[in-house]
């Protein structure tokens, strides 16, 4: 079975861009067009840090212990021929971006870091200004980090990562989707966001048309989640992309399950895989027990071939649906 995903991953890396000039994608080792992307794990973590907002900082670990502990993981990926990593762990829970261009550079595989910020866990992880100014001004925050950089870095994000608790959504996390509209429209980054209910996704979706971004901007993180499959359905036929991640050892019939679905209503092209993954975490022994994100090569793809889906329908989830939604457009 490797021997014959090997042969898929060959295909998926040799894939080109139709002509056109799409938008650049932001990496920790600078800008780089979508084709360039490959195969790409649309949401994983390398560290987080759960203190908390108010205490979170990178001088609660020690960086090297971190990358020494990191890196045999995304070298593993890379041997299985994944090219991209999203890294998805937003400010105040654990970005750094000095470790992911320190890893980058090491391993070879492209890291996309994010911006924005996770309001769901009751909003431990939202630092203080995010109750008190306004959306506008929390959008010109997120904007700086998408012009000049982040940490006073010159690295800058390829994607938006915020989180919403259940719905009906707070007067906070209504705040944090309008502030995600807002910088879509002044940077066109996509919005990536965790929300584990299928209410609170079109609660998202709707406030997000009322500031007239389009539906395409926004993923659904964590759908497998929401049991009532007919709303994977209907964001998806909004234009929205629906986000199966979590995948691993143990879920792997029912995340094939939920792709199959979704083929079925021929809305594979609104479909994005991860593992949700990886989570070196600040303030365990060695960082904890960090997963590894070789599944979806090892299980999940191989289950997927089994299940009826063909190397083209691999190649749209793991290559062609990622680059649409980075680069922002339709190929």
């Amino acid at each position: 079975m490797i021997a014959a995903l090997a042969g898929v991953v060959t295909g998926l890396r040799t894939a080109t861009l139709p002509a056109r000039q799409p938008r650049l994608v932001q990496t920790v080792t600078g800008a780089i067009t979508p084709d360039r992307l490959g195969l790409t794990l649309m949401h994983e973590h390398v560290l987080v840090d759960f203190i908390g907002a108010d205490k979170v900082s990178a001088g609660r670990y020690d960086r090297d212990e971190a990358f020494r502990t990191i890196r045999p993981h995304l070298e593993r990926i890379r041997t299985l021929g994944c090219e991209t990593l999203v890294e998805c762990t937003p400010a105040y829970l654990g970005r750094d971006v000095v470790l992911l261009k320190r890893l980058a550079d090491a391993t070879g595989l492209t890291i996309v870091s994010n911006t924005g910020y996770y309001g769901a866990a009751n909003d431990k992880h939202l630092p203080a200004h995010a109750f008190t100014e306004t959306a506008e001004q929390l959008a010109a925050r997120w904007t700086r980090e998408s012009t000049t950089g982040i940490d006073g870095t010159a690295i800058k994000p390829g994607v938006m990562k915020i989180g919403v608790d259940a719905a009906p959504l707070s007067a906070v996390d209504m705040k944090l989707v309008r502030t995600a509209g807002l910088t879509h429209k002044a940077t066109g980054l996509a919005i990536a966001s965790h929300t584990t209910t299928g209410a609170a996704a079109l609660a998202e979706l709707a406030l997000l048309a009322d500031l007239a971004v389009p539906a395409s901007a926004f993923i659904w993180v964590h759908a497998q989640n929401e049991r009532d499959t007919s709303i994977h359905v209907r964001v998806a036929k909004a234009g929205a992309w629906v986000e199966f991640d979590g995948i691993s050892e143990t879920s792997v019939p029912r995340h094939v399950e939920l792709v199959r679905q979704l083929q079925a209503a021929k809305l594979l092209d609104r479909v994005l895989v991860s593992q949700d993954a990886g989570w070196f975490r600040v303030g365990e022994p060695g960082g904890g027990q960090f997963r590894g994100f070789d599944t979806l090569f090892t299980a999940f793809v191989p289950a997927l071939l089994a299940a009826g889906l063909t190397k083209d329908d691999v190649r749209l989830l793991l290559v062609d649906n990622p680059r649409r939604v980075l680069g922002g457009g339709s190929f």
